[in-house]
């Protein structure tokens, strides 16, 4: 089974292409499902057909659904609050303290998420493609399963008191987390499909988004540039003149792409109607892969995340994940972790076993990523 995420900044055409991919994937045989977790939910309006949280035949080997959040959060969510603010009661807890901290900020994207691993892990999809919301939200529901597992652990040592079977939800309710973490960070199943236009302003979203993915070990597979103005040969009339100067500007962007540290893009050019319902979707397919599986748009081989290389005197840890020029950097050591914070997107990365008994001696950056320096224990400071 394959799990392909589609995001982007609002407005750049990411349900459009995450539509077109699915139908691509089914007429090529792929039992695929085609989920919206964004809010907006516009899926159902690219296949001009109603869909509901439960999947839908849109043709053949194509499903396609939107995730009702709000009803997870209603059905799932509320018993086992219930539940936690009884222990925390049980454990002394006052009672107004306790309906805070059972107050899950985000829960409802988690559920989303939540949904969108039980319908992958079925078994009835060879692939499924993930209309996310725009990037922000993306971010903030990616970062979701690794967040709350530490407010778990923050839980367990006020030392929850209460029912066995209260404990034991919690308890799988942490394991689901971690499972659910691991299905996204596992390259062999899951990818990002990075959409944007090109625009400076939305090539500079796309890179402070492949930089907080790759902090959290999400592998970015790809990445489509959408309505991209068609070739200028075709133009004729008054207008030409205008089209011409935005088709150089697009194209002055696209030559930028590369030394943004973006993977490897695919393009699809604006169109004059909009894209609605299957026969478009699949023209729209068609020019974006060709005879290419959709599949395959990268061969998705990927460096590690992390690196050591013994060098003189220590070690250089090498964190790799795409920097721009103008990106803030912090880093600090949390005992035997390293905390790393780009552009305000954080992440605390365990330390090789090897590091742990070193000190931080230095640390340097380029468009590869991030190389923190270590010497070994009673080495030069």
């Amino acid at each position: 089974m394959r799990l392909l995420l589609f995001t982007g900044k609002g407005g750049v055409g990411k349900t459009t292409l995450a539509a077109a991919t699915a139908a691509g994937l089914a007429t090529r045989g792929y039992k695929t499902l085609v989920v919206s977790t964004d809010p907006a939910h516009s899926l159902g309006d690219a296949f001009a057909q109603r869909l509901g949280a439960e999947p839908a035949e849109v043709d053949h080997c194509l499903h396609a659904a939107q995730v009702d959040s709000r009803g997870l959060v209603d059905d799932v969510w509320q018993e086992l609050r219930g539940k936690l603010r009884s222990a925390l009661a049980g454990a002394g807890i006052d009672s107004l303290d306790a309906e805070e901290l059972t107050v899950l900020p985000g829960v409802d994207e988690l559920l989303a998420l939540t949904e969108v691993q039980r319908l992958a892990e079925s078994g009835r999809w060879d692939v499924v493609v993930v209309d996310c919301g725009p990037t922000a939200e993306t971010l903030r529901l990616l970062a979701l399963p690794e967040a709350v597992s530490g407010y778990l652990n923050r839980m367990w040592q006020v030392k929850l008191a209460g029912p066995r079977g209260t404990v034991e939800a919690v308890r799988r309710l942490a394991a689901h987390l971690e499972s659910l973490r691991r299905l996204l960070t596992d390259p062999a199943t899951t990818g990002v499909r990075l959409v944007l236009t090109p625009e400076r302003v939305v090539v500079a979203e796309a890179r402070r988004t492949l930089t907080s993915l790759a902090l959290r070990g999400i592998r970015v597979e790809g990445a489509i540039v959408n309505r991209l103005m068609p070739a200028p040969g075709v133009w004729r009339g008054a207008a030409a003149s205008w089209l011409r100067t935005r088709r150089r500007e697009q194209d002055a962007v696209l030559a930028e792409l590369g030394g943004a540290g973006l993977p490897e893009f695919a393009r699809v050019e604006h169109r004059a109607a909009e894209p609605v319902g299957l026969p478009a979707l699949l023209e729209i397919s068609h020019e974006l892969y060709g005879d290419q599986d959709p599949l395959t748009l990268k061969d998705g081989t990927e460096a590690p995340l992390l690196h050591v290389s013994e060098v003189d005197g220590g070690y250089e840890l090498r964190v790799a994940m795409p920097l721009g020029p103008d990106a803030t950097l912090e880093l600090a050591r949390v005992d035997d972790e390293l905390a790393i914070t780009v552009d305000g997107f954080r992440r605390l990365i365990a330390l090789p076993e090897a590091l742990r008994p070193c000190s931080v001696t230095g640390a340097a950056s380029d468009a590869r990523g991030l190389v923190v320096s270590f010497t070994h224990p009673g080495g030069a400071e």
